[in-house]
């Protein structure tokens, strides 16, 4: 691989790409050949980073009556009844 310096980087975008690398978890350098990479249009799009909607329909939330109701048909399943045991 070949070894690039580049000169003239005034100390506040230094900063800035420190900054970036850390959030990321990257080091500068490959912070700066992503971008390189992103700009020249060579950095591949992951496969399956799309998001999909088609089964949104399926699953649901509770409003707060569907909720107290179902918490309470769950609570009254939970009493142990004493005769049972006896």
């Amino acid at each position: 691989m070949k070894a690039l310096t580049i000169r003239g980087v005034e100390p506040e975008v230094a900063e800035k790409l420190k900054i970036a690398a850390r959030k990321q978890g990257k080091s500068v350098n490959n912070l700066i050949l992503e971008f390189i990479k992103i700009s020249l249009g060579l950095k591949k799009e992951k496969k399956f980073s799309r998001k999909y909607d088609d089964l949104d329909a399926l699953f649901g939330r509770w409003n707060d009556d569907e909720f107290k109701k179902i918490n309470n048909s769950i609570t009254r399943q939970r009493q142990i009844d004493q005769d049972l045991w006896e």
